[in-house]
């Protein structure tokens, strides 16, 4: 049930992470004349920026260690390996349809589909994976008071 849990919440950022993302690279293409490939680059930092700190509060609530910069780095990093599959669906859809470069935000879709898989799983197994208990010690790594 845990699992299910954390997918609709991460499904729920996803959609947050989605809402950011395509409203500042429609408003940077289409209100302030952006390059279309530059532009998606700030969205996904914005977007992943949000999307982290949702994970962080609701869909992996307690786990995952170190401190949030650490956490919001190593968040950025493994985003970044969700966001080359993303960004490549976003590129092919820019070039081959010629809507997609007036309305970017069709290509946004488009590519978080492409990433969502990849994103999730890094966050998981790898940002947010529960702390593992040391021998002999609690999940912070301590020794056990008796």
């Amino acid at each position: 049930m845990a699992l299910r849990r954390q997918i609709l919440l991460f499904a729920i950022s996803g959609v947050l992470g989605f809402v950011v993302d395509a409203g500042i690279v429609q408003f940077l293409v289409r209100e302030l004349g952006a390059n279309p490939y530059g532009a998606r680059i700030v969205s996904f930092l914005a977007a992943a920026t949000t999307t982290w700190g949702f994970n962080r509060t609701y869909t992996f609530a307690g786990h995952g260690g170190g401190s949030r910069r650490r956490q919001l780095v190593r968040y950025l990093v493994a985003m970044a390996f969700g966001f080359a599959f993303n960004y490549g669906a976003y590129v092919a859809c820019v070039l081959l349809w010629p809507l997609v470069r007036h309305w970017p935000a069709i290509g946004v879709a488009a590519g978080s589909v492409a990433g969502a898989a990849v994103n999730f799983l890094s966050s998981k197994y790898w940002i947010f994976r529960p702390a593992r208990p040391s021998p002999g010690g609690d999940a912070a790594g301590g020794a056990k008071c008796r």
